[in-house]
């Protein structure tokens, strides 16, 4: 077993690996002391987006969904319905949703936690295939709580993200999360790089709203172009 990133990666021996991502929501949903006042199907949208992002950057298939929901019974429809309309923006109609619900307890915040599954070959997963020459560039911008709703506009969307795993020249993608671009910078380009932008590399990317790729730059064009607004080239410091 080995993590990379968010990632947990198990290689049980028999020619595939499982690679597991996890997100959290606090304070998110309809219980009285919540921060951002949403439905449960926009917490699941958002829970299996984060997931599912991560294992399809890794070059993973998702398999199975998973679901922890501390907020009553009347919630787990409405999770399962939000995970599911994620699951067909991605053009996944496979994944087998499970989990469990708090039901002893009464809650007056929402939490609920989210758990995907994926299995690849070795030699599909794409973390640290990153060449030194490569270009950097966000696409999206890092917003977080009720901006995510507010400024939906500048999230990455999913079709967009599902064309970036199709497009020639770019060896990796990087969903951004509440530990910022800056520390995507570091996973990808190592402690010691330096780069400038116009966005706030420590800001919280919530549930993903942009991502971090590396390019080969003969595709710079036809990445820019693709992304239009969303896309944000970070230049090194030298």
């Amino acid at each position: 077993m080995k993590r990379n990133r968010d990632l947990i990666v198990q290689d049980f021996g028999s020619g595939q690996v499982a690679v597991i991502a996890a997100d959290n929501s606090g304070g998110i949903g309809n219980l009285p002391m919540d921060e951002v006042k949403v439905p449960y199907e926009v917490v699941a949208q958002y829970g299996a987006r984060v997931c599912a992002m991560e294992v399809l950057a890794a070059g993973a298939l998702p398999v199975s969904f998973i679901i922890h929901s501390f907020n009553g019974e009347g919630a787990w429809n409405e999770l399962v319905t939000g995970a599911q309309k994620t699951f067909a923006e991605l053009g996944l109609d496979t994944i087998e949703i499970t989990g469990s619900t708090e039901s002893n307890m009464n809650m007056v915040q929402s939490a609920s936690s989210f758990t995907m599954i994926g299995r690849a070959a070795p030699s599909d997963l794409k973390p640290g295939i990153t060449p030194s020459h490569a270009k950097v560039a966000v696409i999206g911008k890092p917003l977080v709580g009720e901006e995510v709703i507010s400024r939906s506009g500048e999230v990455l969307s999913l079709s967009l993200f599902r064309q970036l795993l199709e497009t020639d020249g770019i060896y990796e993608i990087l969903p951004v999360g509440s530990k910022g671009i800056g520390y995507e910078l570091e996973v990808l380009c190592g402690s010691s790089a330096r780069f400038r932008s116009i966005l706030p590399l420590d800001k919280s990317a919530g549930p993903s709203t942009c991502v971090l790729i590396s390019y080969d730059e003969k595709q710079h064009s036809a990445i820019r172009n693709l992304c239009g607004m969303l896309f944000h080239e970070l230049d090194p410091l030298l």
